[in-house]
């Protein structure tokens, strides 16, 4: 069976992404930040707060993200999907007596990924206060 996932660097974005260190500023000079850089996967909402939370936490059941997560069981299902296909989730899938129950736990590549995207994010912020025009104090 073919492998269809993007490729790791294509998750994340570009090399400047995932080293904080490597990045310039935001006005277009070689190796600069751009926001279309940031790792698409994990920029979306609902994916954020799916490995923010499991960032914290060792494993979350489907039901503990859902309730803190406030999304319905579809929404939850599709976004954790993705995730586990680019290889940032793991799911187990398992019985309490006669009732079925799933927990998700990040991978070491999706704590890499979200780590790499709070880099990237950080950076664009000092970047955008460092070229903000100051305000006069009067």
């Amino acid at each position: 069976m073919a492998d269809n996932r993007p490729a790791p660097a294509e998750r994340r974005g570009s090399d400047a992404a995932r080293d904080p260190k490597a990045l310039g500023t935001l006005d277009g000079e070689r190796g600069a930040l751009s926001p279309r850089d940031l790792d698409r996967l994990i920029h979306q909402r609902t994916r954020l707060s799916i490995v923010s939370a499991l960032a914290v936490s060792e494993t979350l059941s489907f039901n503990d993200l859902k309730a803190a997560l406030r999304t319905s069981d579809g929404n939850l299902s599709v976004h954790a999907r993705k995730l586990e296909e680019a290889g940032y989730l793991e799911c187990t899938k398992s019985f309490a007596g006669r009732t079925p129950r799933t927990e998700y736990r990040l991978t070491d590549e999706g704590r890499a990924a979200l780590e790499a995207y709070l880099g990237h994010m950080a950076a664009l912020i000092d970047a955008t206060r460092e070229q903000a025009p100051k305000k006069s104090t009067r």
